[in-house]
Order: structure tokens, then sequence, then C-alpha cells
């Protein structure tokens, strides 16, 4: 009796003992163990499996027809897992909280599924993934805090979706994902790209940022952003030259290659500009390289060789901790052309840039441009003076008729230097008059003659015209027709 009960105590413990190694080894009926990998790939599922193994570092869920990926997808933490493969499935809905179970995944593959929008927060949980692959979706809104706290990631694939807004944010605030070179936008359906912000893009981004086949609308400012990214042969660009292709609107919409509207658009030829600096002032030049991370040596126009190890506290030229050259102060004899040795285990490259400096400083201009516009404002409110606030002209007297009998008219503009004080005969003395005499055509040559004080001209016919003393200060004579006399 006591045999058998020992019996069973025993055969109910190895019961138990295979029941706690199978729920810990276990791998689904239809998926395929191999060590740390489990693959459960091309097996009809419409729900995700139950159990997984605690140690799994690969897991492979793609080409099922899963469609939800929920917040308890899997009933304890892989803390180990690294790889997740859900691509070629059918979700349409990822839980916020469904990453929390996998805090150390380095490599996310959701392509080719029914995803249409990603929502506040929806990988923030995965703080050391490096790849996510999302192509081949539905995607059409991504909100600005999608990716937030995704420090590490290096590769983001966002290719074959609905996007028609460029997520500037994801490559302009270096601080959001600090660490990514490569942002796949192909395929999707941007018109019109942020072209001056694009420009202002470290060499290592714009040589990661993919941007064909959309339709983007033709311009001669796409065309200098593509061929200068051609100038540096950036990858992007140089590998898809033929799908980097622009809609000309202004002719049917006929779709056009980038590098044709040289000639279609009579676009300016691109060069590369030079660094322009003032003397005198603290100038720091990039060595703007299409990897990071690589070590920087500068050659000046005169062959010296600048580095870090040779900075001293005495040189005005030095090379910052970041690769950058530094002149503090910059001076007119360090103009002329740089390079830049950037050197990596797996890639070296060196550029050139060219420095002008000019010895009028940028304040010095700005006080030129600014007297300029302040004279040719005063210059025009002096014209509309002159123009609309000018005393009015005394009008003529109304008993001043024309006196000569053979029509000739004489209309005179008093112009007084007294003071209202002055006696009259100070008036008379200095009184003038500008006389305007028009001479019929039978009478040129005739002398009039003009009294002062608004006396009229007597009738010299028949009498012998005195002659006019020098002394005599309020008279005048005119020989000339139609010319202003002042006396």
């Amino acid at each position: 009796m006591a045999d058998n009960l020992w019996t069973q105590i025993l055969y109910l413990l190895c019961t138990a003992l295979i029941c706690v190694a199978s729920s810990v080894l276990n791998c689904h009926l239809s998926c395929t163990c191999a060590s740390n990998i489990v693959s459960c790939s091309k097996k009809d599922l419409l729900h995700m499996p139950t159990v997984f193994p605690h140690y799994t570092v690969s897991l492979d869920l793609s080409h099922n027809s899963l469609k939800r990926l929920r917040a308890d997808w899997a009933p304890a933490p892989l803390k180990r897992l690294q790889s997740l493969l859900l691509n070629q499935n059918k979700l349409s809905f990822i839980s916020t909280d469904a990453f929390s179970l996998v805090p150390h995944l380095k490599y996310l593959d959701l392509s080719s599924n029914e995803i249409k929008a990603l929502g506040e927060n929806h990988f923030s949980k995965l703080r050391e993934l490096e790849v996510l692959l999302l192509y081949d979706n539905a995607i059409g809104q991504i909100d600005r805090s999608a990716f937030e706290d995704m420090h590490k990631l290096q590769k983001l694939y966002l290719s074959q979706n609905q996007i028609s807004r460029f997520p500037l944010q994801l490559v302009k605030e270096s601080s959001r994902l600090p660490e990514l070179l490569l942002l796949d936008l192909s395929s999707n359906k941007l018109k019109t790209l942020p072209i001056q912000d694009l420009n202002g893009l470290p060499a290592w981004v714009k040589n990661g940022l993919y941007l064909h086949s959309n339709p983007l609308t033709c311009d001669c400012e796409l065309y200098g952003l593509f061929t200068h990214w051609h100038i540096r042969q950036f990858a992007s660009v140089v590998d898809f030259r033929e799908e980097l292709n622009c809609t000309l609107v202004a002719y049917q919409k006929e779709i056009v290659n980038v590098f044709s509207l040289l000639l279609v658009m009579n676009c300016s030829e691109i060069k590369e500009s030079a660094m322009e600096a003032y003397v005198g002032k603290t100038v720091t030049m990039d060595c703007d390289t299409k990897q990071r991370g690589m070590a920087q040596k500068w050659i000046t126009p005169t062959n010296e060789l600048i580095s870090p190890e040779t900075n001293n506290s005495n040189q005005t030229v030095t090379v910052l901790s970041n690769g950058s050259l530094q002149f503090r102060p910059i001076k007119a004899e360090d103009r002329g052309i740089y390079t830049c040795h950037a050197t990596s285990t797996m890639f070296n490259e060196t550029l050139y840039v060219t420095l002008m400096v000019n010895n009028v400083t940028h304040h010095d201009t700005l006080n030129t441009a600014y007297t300029t516009l302040v004279g040719c404002i005063a210059s025009v409110i002096l014209v509309l003076i002159y123009l609309y606030l000018t005393p009015c002209r005394c009008l003529c007297r109304s008993d001043e008729k024309h006196r000569n009998e053979n029509g000739d008219s004489v209309h005179s503009s008093v112009l007084s230097t007294t003071s209202n004080h002055d006696t009259a005969s100070d008036k008379v003395a200095l009184n003038r008059h500008v006389a305007f005499i028009e001479a019929s055509a039978n009478l040129q040559g005739q002398v009039s003659k003009l009294k002062l004080n608004g006396q009229e001209p007597q009738d010299t016919r028949g009498t012998e015209k005195p002659q006019r003393k020098m002394s005599d200060p309020g008279s005048a004579s005119s020989v000339f027709s139609d010319t202003p006399i002042m006396v």
C-alpha cells in the first residue's frame, strides 16, 4: 500500500516537472524554435500565440493574418527580445502599451500592414530601438510625439505610405532623434518640400534622406536642392537620380526629371558658394561630412596643418572638439581655400571650403545702408513740402492792365525782404521786381521801362529818353523779351 502511494507521488512530481518544463521551454505548436530564436512565420495565425520562452531574442510573426497588437499580447515581459518581425500581416491597431513588454527591443518590422496613423507616444516605450520599418502601410497622419524619447533610433523607413506633409520635426529638431542616419520618405504624396530648412540640415542627414518617387511640384529651388546634393555625392540622390521626378504644373502636369529643369525652366546653374566673413569677427567653419564621428584635420591656404593636437592658446585659428575650424578673430589674410580631411574606419572624405574676408565690417555696412535710407526719406519729404506747403503766390493786381499799345504785357511779382516796421522809404529802396515781358513780333528790341512801387510806366513817345543814372536804385529796364530780370 505504501509502495503504491509513493509511486503515485513520484508520478505526480514527474508530471508537474514536465508541465513546468514544457511551459518554460514550450514553443507554440505552430512555431519553430532554434535556441533563442522563435519563428511563427507563414502559419496562418489569426491570433497571437499565448506563450513565448522568456529567453527569446528573435521572434518572427510575419506573413500571417494578425489584425491587432494588444497591450497584453505576451503574458510576461520578454526582456531579452531584440528583434520582432510583424511584417506582412493585417495589423490596423497597435496599443501604445504594446511595447512596454519588450523594453530592450532594437529591431522592429511593421511593414506591409494596414496602419493608417501613428498616435501620441506610439513608440515612446522603445528607447533602445535602432531600426523601425513602417513602409508599405496606409499612414497619412503622424503625431509630433509618436517617436518621442527614441534617442537611439538610427533608421526609419516610412516609404510607400500616404504622407502628404513633410515631417520636418523628425530631422530639424536634433534633440528628438539625435542618432537618426536614414529617413526614407520615398513613394509618398509629398508635393512640396521645406527647401530652406532642408538646406540647413547637416550633410550626414541629407545623405540618408530619401525623397524620390513623390509627386513634387517643379521649380528652380527644387532643382537647386537636388543639384547641390548631387554635387556632394549624397547617396539619397546619386543612387536614385532617375527616380527624382517632378510635375510641371504649367505644362499640363507633365512629369519630368528634376535635373532637366536647367533647360526646361531655364534655372540658374548651381555652383558651390563661398563662405563670407568680416574682419575682426569670430568665425566657425564646419567640416560638413556625410558621416558622423569622423576624425577631421584642416589644411590652410598656406599648406599649414591644423588639428586638435596642434592647438595652442596663442593661435587665432583652432580646431574645436566637433572638428570645426574657428577663427578668433578673423583677419584679411585668412582668406583662401581650406581643405578638410575626414577619416573613419569605413569611410574617408575630403571637403574644400572657400573663405572670403571683407575689410569693411558688417556693422559699417549696416550704418551705410541706414544712412542712405534716411537720406532718401528726407529727400522725399522735402520734395513734398516744396510741392504742397509753399506760400501762395501773390495775385497780380486787378488794375494792372496791358499798357503797351502794341499788346505788350508785363507781369510783376514783388519780393520783399523788409519787415513790417520798416519805413516807406526803406521799402522803396529794398523792393525788387521780376518782370516778364511778352513782346509782339513788331516790337522786338523795344525798351520797356518799369517804375517801382507799383507806378505805371509813362508814355515816352515823342520825347527824348532820359539817361538812367547809375546811382538810381529805383528803376530798371530790360531790352530782352520773355526774360525775367531781377531789379
